[in-house]
């Protein structure tokens, strides 16, 4: 997916690509990737490629490694890599490994929380009006 995104008054545009990871990743998946996604990089543009994860069921060392990887391909390429809808196990996994800082956060769906029942605030009338 390529799609403008227009940022506010000034008019700055960026391109945004969604590159799609599936299922289990082995090792030797990695070097296609990469090639995959330089491929749909060059000679374009600047932009911000999210590395959507939703479908990897059970990421391991060899899944943040090649986001790693990816990470490295699209900077090569003056991209910028975010991770995208990634579940708490990958994220805690590349915490552990000491990449948050170079995968940065990820990008997330909102959250839809149910409101509290049956919570209500009850005013002490010894206490100060605020």
């Amino acid at each position: 997916m390529n799609s403008p995104v227009s940022a506010g008054p000034t008019g700055v545009s960026t391109v945004a690509i969604t590159f799609v990871l599936r299922g289990a990743l082995g090792r030797a998946d990695i070097p296609a990737l990469c090639a995959d996604l330089a491929e749909v990089l060059r000679d374009r543009g600047p932009g911000v490629v999210v590395c959507d994860v939703t479908a990897v069921a059970c990421p391991d060392v060899v899944t943040v490694e090649a986001l790693a990887r990816l990470l490295l391909t699209a900077r090569r390429h003056g991209w910028r890599l975010v991770v995208g809808s990634g579940g708490g196990g990958l994220r805690e996994l590349i915490d552990l490994l000491g990449l948050a800082d170079a995968l940065g956060e990820p990008v997330r769906q909102p959250e839809q929380r149910k409101q509290p029942v049956g919570v209500e605030e009850a005013v002490d009338a010894r206490d100060p009006p605020g």
